[in-house]
């Protein structure tokens, strides 16, 4: 009988196209997959792998030996799913990669009541404003705020995501409101990073404006802290000000525009059909809690 560890490994050398990555995301040597992988072909009587200095590919027998190994390995996973979700025990470690303010405000605050909940499961959070290279980083999964483009991942919707335009009262009483769109040529505008485009939904469809920076910083963070103190105009996510609009130390200016529509708060990983429990319990938490209407927006 074929070894179900080298199913899962023959599964992993396919969905990263490399050994080299599978062997990381297992633990494995790229030597070990490769002894792995022959020991398989040879049981099979098969090549299931094409094999090149630049790139591994199925054979027409590995494709259909793949579709297949994706469905065992899936019944298992729902298999340990269904008995985990019984005992609320889960195991190993789960490795996320998230933004790093979305990270720290409305990720960590909740780890304690999903670790209690399964406390035989370890949390590596990676946070950071750049996006990871899940497969390459071993992650299980990935939180992104952006307009996604199509890939070989899975995204699935967490929460919408609502981004305004805003000011604090003293700036406002300094500089004035502005009451079009183009009155933010004469304002002083707060890029998340220099020269960076907003892209904005108004009234008579979707536009861009490349506002001047007078700030100049690569952290998100910073021109947070910027706009709350006064120092001029920002597009921000309202999970990022929300306790600022509802205590007054931001105003939203105008309202008739807004972020594009298209970004949103999505859980990234590898596959849908090869997915772990924990990572499954994990996003089931986050859409619970996050909710249709997110709790920054109540």
């Amino acid at each position: 009988m074929t070894n179900l560890g080298d199913l899962e490994i023959f599964a992993k050398v396919v969905s990263t196209g490399s050994m080299s990555l599978a062997g990381r995301a297992l633990g494995f040597s790229p030597a070990v997959i490769s002894k792995r992988i022959k020991r398989l072909e040879d049981r099979l009587g098969t090549r299931l792998l094409q094999r090149t200095t630049r790139q591994i590919s199925l054979t027409e027998a590995g494709q259909g030996f793949y579709d297949r190994v994706l469905g065992i390995l899936a019944g298992l996973e729902e298999a340990e799913f269904y008995i985990s979700g019984r005992s609320a025990q889960m195991h190993g470690t789960l490795k996320i990669s998230a933004p790093t303010s979305f990270g720290r405000m409305h990720i960590a605050p909740h780890l304690t009541a999903f670790m209690q909940a399964h406390p035989e499961l370890a949390i590596n959070l990676v946070l950071t404003d750049e996006f990871s290279d899940i497969i390459g980083g071993g992650f299980d999964l990935a939180i992104r705020i952006a307009e996604l483009t199509d890939s070989s991942l899975v995204a699935r919707r967490l929460a919408p995501v609502r981004r305004l335009l805003c000011a604090s009262p003293d700036y406002l009483a300094a500089h004035g409101e502005p009451r079009h769109i183009d009155d933010l040529k004469h304002h002083r505008c707060l890029p998340a990073h220099n020269n960076d485009t907003w892209r904005l939904t108004g009234p008579d469809g979707a536009l861009s404006l490349r506002p001047d920076g007078m700030l100049i910083t690569n952290s998100s963070e910073v021109i947070r802290e910027a706009v709350i103190s006064g120092l001029g105009i920002a597009l921000r996510s309202t999970w990022d000000i929300g306790e600022e609009l509802k205590a007054g130390r931001l105003v939203q200016v105008l309202s008739a525009y807004e972020g594009s529509h298209n970004v949103t708060l999505s859980a990234v990983y590898p596959s849908r059909q090869f997915l772990p429990a924990k990572v499954r319990l994990f996003i089931d938490y986050l859409t619970e809690l996050y909710g249709p209407v997110p709790y920054w927006e109540r």
